[in-house]
Formats: structure tokens, sequence, C-alpha cells
């Protein structure tokens, strides 16, 4: 652990709305898939913590639900995140899509914005697909409605100026300890963030067809004796009894699509080979239920 004199250390939260790549970024400051990607809103559901660790200093980012306006307990329970994690952080990026006009979307987050005394960095996303003389007119936008410590323009996708923004990030945090070890990148158990990159092949797989209703409940997690294999069985869970057809696919080949693009990924992340065995099964109306939020995870103690 780094305690040396001058070590920089602290936590700052991504938040923005659903979609303007936060997990993107994310990502690519870790260099490790740890929050799970897709083009879809609202893939993330609980903080998600990625560790940087330099010679210099330690920032530990917490990626928030994207802040929407509610419409069921499960977007309650993710705007409730967001919020409370303003208050516990050190720093906040703000993160916008360079590519899309002001809205009220963006209106409803500054608004939440107005009343934290964190400093927050205005980072405006996806500059390589608009021209650079468009992008004064969407610093100057966002500079007339709330008062910004920094304004950063990024490509998270490409890693343009992320470098810069972390040097920024660094300045503005004080003196502080190593809270986490080197090697480590995330505080997740390892749990969640196998069902994380489960969840993120059924809705890459499905596309339009299986809607955010989708989660996935990791049952088992075992390495088996006397190999170096580790044994996972999980349970996806739907809203509908026309989704689980969708999921499962003509004589499973959905499901074992999903399996194996997720194997791979939870392979390289658990550094062993891997048998998974999935199962999806029907949970009506569970976003709505909140015995079933706290089954799969949504516990609100835990924010």
């Amino acid at each position: 652990m780094n305690n040396q004199k001058g070590f920089k250390s602290g936590f700052v939260s991504i938040i923005g709305r659903p979609n303007v790549g936060k997990s993107t970024l994310l990502n690519h400051v870790i260099g490790q898939k740890i929050a799970i990607m897709s083009d879809k809103p609202q893939t993330t559901r609980n903080k998600i913590q990625g560790v940087y660790t330099s010679n210099e200093s330690q920032i530990v980012f917490i990626d928030t639900p994207g802040i929407h306006k509610p419409k069921h307990k499960l977007g309650d329970f993710m705007m409730k995140v967001a919020q409370n994690t303003l208050r516990e952080v050190d720093l906040v990026l703000y993160v916008v899509d360079a590519t899309e006009a002001f809205g009220s979307g963006e209106e409803f987050i500054i608004e939440k914005l107005k009343g934290t005394k964190t400093p927050i960095f205005l980072v405006i996303n996806k500059i390589d697909k608009i021209q650079p003389d468009d992008l004064l007119g969407v610093i100057e936008t966002y500079r007339t409605k709330l008062d910004f410590k920094e304004v950063v323009p990024i490509s998270a996708l490409q890693g343009n100026n992320v470098p810069t923004l972390m040097e920024q990030i660094t300045n503005y945090l004080e003196e502080g300890p190593q809270y986490y070890p080197s090697d480590q990148v995330t505080d997740h158990p390892e749990r969640f963030v196998v069902s994380e990159l489960i969840r993120e092949k059924v809705l890459h797989l499905t596309r339009e067809e299986i809607p955010h209703s989708v989660a996935v409940n990791v049952e088992q997690m075992k390495k088996r004796e006397n190999t170096d294999t580790v044994y996972i069985g999980a349970t996806i869970i739907v809203e509908r009894t026309s989704q689980k057809g969708i999921i499962i696919g003509k004589q499973g080949s959905m499901l074992k699509e999903v399996g194996q693009r997720a194997r791979g990924d939870i392979e390289a992340l658990l550094g062993s080979k891997v048998f998974l065995e999935l199962w999806v099964k029907v949970q009506k109306d569970w976003r709505n239920k909140a015995a079933h939020l706290r089954d799969f995870g949504f516990r609100d103690d835990e924010y």
C-alpha cells in the first residue's frame, strides 16, 4: 500500500443521462471490462467502482445508474443510488454526449446537480463524431447552466484527451491513503461482475426483443476439486413467457450463444477455465416487487 507523502486519492462519481458513454469511459480508464456496455440505455444498475492506481494517485470511480425520471420501483431505487452518490464523493464527472442537443433530460440532471457542494467537471464525450467548430457551441450552452470547475472534451471510445482528464482529476484530489491494493480494479464481488457480463450478452444478442426487464442471478460459483475449472450456475430472470422463448431460442441456440460469449469474458475475469450453466425463469413484474428486487441484489441498505 502506498502512503507516501504527496500521494493523492479520492472518490469520483460518473453521472449523466443513460447512454452517454459513462461505462465506456470507466472501462477505458481502468483498462478492463468491469462496467457492462450496451447501446441500450439503463444497463448499469448498481454503483460499480473502478479503481485506477498509479505511482502518484489512486482514483476510485463510482459509475452510477443514469439519472432519469423513475417509472417503477427499480427506477426509484436507481435514482436514489445516483443522488446518494453525489454526496459521498470528492468530485463529480458529469458526462454529456456532444452529438445530442441540450434537452429536458439534461435540464433534469442539472437541477439535481445545483444542490450539491461537490466540485463538478463537465466531460463532453463523443467529440470524434462532431466538427471541431461545433464544440464551442456545446461548451457555451452548458457553461450558462452551471458553474463547472473544468470542461474536458473527450472521446471515451478512442481515448482522445482521456489522459488530460485523468491529470485534471488528480490535480483536484487531496493527499490521501491508497484504499485498495494496486492490482485491484473493482470492489464488487466477482459474482456481481459475472452476472453483469451474462446480462450484457443477453442485451447484445436479443437487441430490441428483450427490454431491460432482465436480471441475472448467479446461484452457484465454485472451483471444481482437483481442477482449474470454476463451475458457475446462473438464472436469467425475465418478466414474460414470450421473453423466455426469445432468450432460449430455436432448440436452445440463443441461450447457447449467450453462454459461449459470456464464458469468454468470465474466463478473462477469473483467469481460469469456466463451466457455465444457464437457466431462464419467468418472474412476472419483478421490477415492481420489492421482495424480488432484494432477491436480485438491489438492496436499499447497501446504498
